[in-house]
């Protein structure tokens, strides 16, 4: 029996349409909520942690201070310092330049004149220390017999005795250009050297040619040298640092919370202990005050 084709093709054919209908996606109904991929991006951006910038001398950086303040500062507040530690007169000017938010320094006729000119706010009194004439232990120009520190200038200048200055500008270096000029000394000549560095260099300097030196007491009595005190107690060596929010500053708060760790109770505490286990007396001797 024969079956024509004319008869199964319709049925083919409406078979054939079926298949391809089920295989075919299903277009979105009207209402239905068309999926998307799952997104990539993040919820939230992550929160900029905070930091500020500390102007200071490279006494409070070379003595280790800092290395011994600033993290116990940090895990307190979560605020990060970021230190330059260069020349008082160079910290000065970048407060003056608003490119720090505190100034650590220690020149106290410059940080009153950064004051009056109304580039800081908040200025105290953190600690002091002093300042000592170092020079080689076998003193050629007799130091140790002067009663003061003009006096020892005078002495290395009459023995044309080598001399090594900062000559950066800095507290230390303004230091010593005031007692030459208290002396009526302008020192110059080939005894009179200067380094252009910062007081760890300079004191290594003047080791390495057993020549005399102006040192802070921190930086000296941190490093092992051949170094002896010729000259030390005198009025004149007295060494205050200052601690100064800078007004231009856009973290006024943070700056702030600084200000008050180094001059409240903890800060003031830790500073006072500070060199006591290794030296057998603080390198420094807090006196917080408003000034």
């Amino acid at each position: 029996m024969k079956i024509r084709f004319s008869l199964i093709y319709p049925f083919f054919l409406a078979l054939v349409l079926m298949l391809l209908s089920a295989c075919s996606p299903q277009s979105s109904q009207p209402g239905s909520a068309t999926p998307t991929p799952e997104s990539t991006t993040p919820a939230t951006a992550s929160k900029e942690a905070k930091e500020i910038v500390l102007a200071t001398t490279t006494s409070t950086q070379d003595s280790g201070l800092l290395d011994s303040l600033l993290p116990v500062f940090e895990q307190k507040t979560g605020i990060k310092v970021k230190v330059v530690a260069v020349g008082t007169g160079q910290a000065i000017k970048l407060g003056e330049d608003g490119n720090t938010d505190v100034l650590l320094v220690h020149a106290r006729k410059s940080e009153d004149e950064f004051m009056e000119k109304g580039f800081g706010i908040n200025a105290y009194d953190v600690m002091y220390n002093q300042f000592y004439i170092v020079g080689p232990s076998d003193d050629p120009a007799g130091l140790k017999q002067a009663k003061t520190a003009k006096e020892a200038m005078e002495k290395i200048a009459a023995n044309k005795s080598s001399f090594v200055s900062r000559g950066d500008d800095s507290g230390t270096d303004k230091k010593e250009k005031s007692i030459w000029k208290e002396a009526g000394i302008t020192p110059e000549g080939s005894w009179y050297l200067s380094s252009g560095q910062g007081m760890g260099e300079t004191l290594q300097m003047a080791d390495e040619k057993k020549a005399y030196t102006l040192t802070d007491e921190a930086t000296f009595l941190s490093r092992k040298l051949g170094l002896q005190i010729v000259m030390q107690g005198d009025k004149s060596l007295l060494n205050p640092y200052g601690i100064i929010q800078v007004k231009s500053s856009s973290k006024q708060e943070e700056g702030m919370q600084l200000i008050q760790f180094f001059t409240g109770e903890e800060g003031q505490k830790l500073i006072g202990e500070f060199g006591q286990a290794t030296y057998g007396k603080g390198l420094f001797v807090p006196d917080a005050k408003k000034r």
